[in-house]
């Protein structure tokens, strides 16, 4: 079955760096796009970036432009967020999602259980 693992999270300090992974299995991840989102607590979920299957299209929430990365490998079946200049502000569970085809801006329909980051001092 369908199976999205993040990893990765943790404790920084804000300026630091973390790389999250999303390992995929039970599906080719060449033909799906992947999106990440977070929750910080008493927040709604909000998006945080996607990667499209089709020419490899990326896309940033404005918060995290210019600090955020989204990248892939299919041949590792995993989706990384590279995430620099950390901010309190990104302190949250990170999740990442997969819709139904290659393109973002659709519902989500796997999630994974989620990996938390906390920036702070």
């Amino acid at each position: 079955q369908v199976q999205l693992v993040e990893s990765g999270g943790g404790l920084v300090q804000p300026g630091g760096s973390l790389r999250l992974s999303c390992a995929a299995s039970g599906f080719t991840l060449d033909y799906y796009a992947i999106g990440w989102f977070r929750q910080a607590p008493g927040n709604e979920r909000e998006g945080v970036s996607c990667i499209s299957s089709i020419n490899i299209t990326t896309y940033y929430a404005d918060s995290v432009k210019g600090r955020f990365t989204i990248s892939r490998d299919n041949a590792k079946n995993t989706v990384y967020l590279q995430m620099d200049n950390l901010k309190s502000g990104d302190t949250a569970v990170y999740y990442c999602a997969r819709p139904e085809g290659g393109l973002c801006g659709r519902g989500m329909q796997y999630w994974g259980k989620g990996t938390l980051v906390t920036v702070s001092s």
